[in-house]
């Protein structure tokens, strides 16, 4: 069996992972903002709360979106690297692309939010974090729109 045949063979599995990958990692980039709009919010209210909110961010980041993350790039790179899977011809895999990449920004401008908010240097307010939670809603659609349409 040849490299093309394996990959052939294992497309299957790859786009399974991918998908399940990515749905963990969309949940995650959906309640990480929410969760910011908690700690922002109640931060002044319940001090003793703060604590818990840092922990919360932390293993959501940590065990659930960085490993989903990693894991639906991997598949997906797999994916796209299976011969005549993509035709690069087309505009829908580089607009996928392109949301993918910016969804992957988002991701660490997340990280880095979290960093500050551990610091107490929050920058934003929770009406602010409502609103950067509609990111990857809109980074989704895009993504979603390229490949089923495939255009």
């Amino acid at each position: 069996m040849d490299l093309t045949d394996m990959m052939f063979t294992l497309y299957p599995y790859a786009k399974a992972l991918h998908i399940m990958a990515v749905l963990s990692w969309m949940a995650g980039l959906f309640y990480l903002p929410r969760l910011f709009v908690y700690h922002v919010e109640q931060a002044e209210k319940v001090p003793e709360a703060l604590p818990i909110f840092v922990t919360m961010q932390d293993k959501l980041h940590r065990l659930i979106m960085r490993p989903a993350m990693l894991v639906a790039w991997a598949a997906g790179l797999f994916i796209v690297a299976t011969p005549g899977i993509v035709d690069w011809g087309l505009l829908w895999p580089w607009t996928k692309g392109i949301a993918v990449i910016a969804m992957t920004g988002f991701h660490f401008w997340l990280w880095s939010c979290h960093q500050r908010l551990q610091a107490g240097e929050n920058q934003l307010t929770g009406r602010q974090y409502r609103m950067m939670n509609e990111v990857p809603t809109l980074l989704m659609v895009v993504i979603v729109v390229s490949v089923i349409f495939k255009f």
